[in-house]
């Protein structure tokens, strides 16, 4: 098991609730003798050496995430790259990503950076957005990628392609493309299927389809995703990244999808059991 030396906290902005948690873990490390560095959310509720983002990237080998899902999600693409395991401790109300409860911090943590943890990858998704051949930005996603109608209320309309083979044309409110972290999210609230974290595959969800004979579809994480903006309907659309960054676009625009080179590392308790996980948030029976 990998030994880890310099930790980096990030937390979830600007809510004082975090600060109580903050300071129990802050204590609890400094027990353990690990050199610590916090993000500059983290450093407004303790007393901590605070580095810039993508500095701190650099200098740490264990990253713990204090919020919810979302702070999750944003760290994670973050740190993607860089092949820094994540600790997730949830202070949100879900709780998918983030499994480890705040009063469980001593219990939990004690063991886990004693070598009694398991590492579980997760996918990504990179996506780029075209006028034509020039591009409009792109960027990466841990749970979904989402084409959506932007202001009115009506449907756009788009054509899908799956590694040059056309999948369909339809007119819904959107379609939701996601990873198996991201088919518990939006992808789950339109009517997909759940994903094992394990699977290699990409969900295709549409939203709203004006069709009711559109439905899921579940690919190859290796498929390369076309989705074009029929120029025929000239509604302002957008394309989402895990519903915190926005690029904006409109009638002939494009985006292409495909699945990241580089995967997020979820660090658990070896204890971790993904279908409790399923049980516990979405309230199924707990008997055999």
């Amino acid at each position: 098991m990998k030994q880890f030396s310099t930790i980096g906290i990030f937390c979830k902005e600007n809510d004082k609730r975090i600060e109580a948690t903050l300071s129990a873990l802050l204590a609890f490390l400094k027990k353990q003798n690990f050199k610590i560095i916090a993000d500059e959310n983290a450093a407004k509720f303790i007393d901590i050496p605070v580095m810039d983002t993508e500095k701190l990237c650099k200098r740490i080998d264990l990253a713990i995430v204090v919020g919810g899902d979302g702070t999750l999600l944003k760290a994670g693409r973050l740190l993607s790259d860089k092949e820094i395991p994540v600790i997730g401790i949830n202070l949100g109300r879900l709780g998918f990503l983030v499994d480890i409860l705040p009063s469980e911090i001593s219990e939990q943590l004690t063991a886990m950076l004693h070598g009694k943890y398991t590492i579980e990858t997760r996918s990504l998704l990179y996506a780029e957005a075209f006028r034509g051949e020039k591009s409009l930005g792109g960027s990466i996603a841990l749970n979904d990628v989402v084409l959506h109608v932007r202001n009115d209320i009506r449907m756009i309309e788009f054509t899908t392609y799956v590694n040059e083979n056309f999948v369909n044309r339809q007119r819904a409110d959107g379609i939701v493309i996601a990873t198996p972290t991201g088919s518990t999210a939006y992808s789950l609230s339109g009517g997909g299927p759940i994903l094992h974290p394990g699977l290699e595959a990409v969900v295709l969800v549409p939203i709203c389809p004006h069709t009711l004979s559109n439905r899921p579809i579940v690919i190859s994480n290796e498929s390369r995703i076309h989705i074009t903006l029929c120029e025929n309907r000239n509604v302002n659309a957008r394309v989402s990244f895990d519903g915190q960054s926005n690029i904006n676009l409109q009638a002939g625009d494009h985006i292409v999808i495909r699945e990241k080179s580089h995967k997020l590392q979820l660090m658990h308790p070896e204890s971790y059991d993904y279908y409790h996980i399923l049980r516990n948030k979405l309230g199924w029976s707990v008997s055999p």
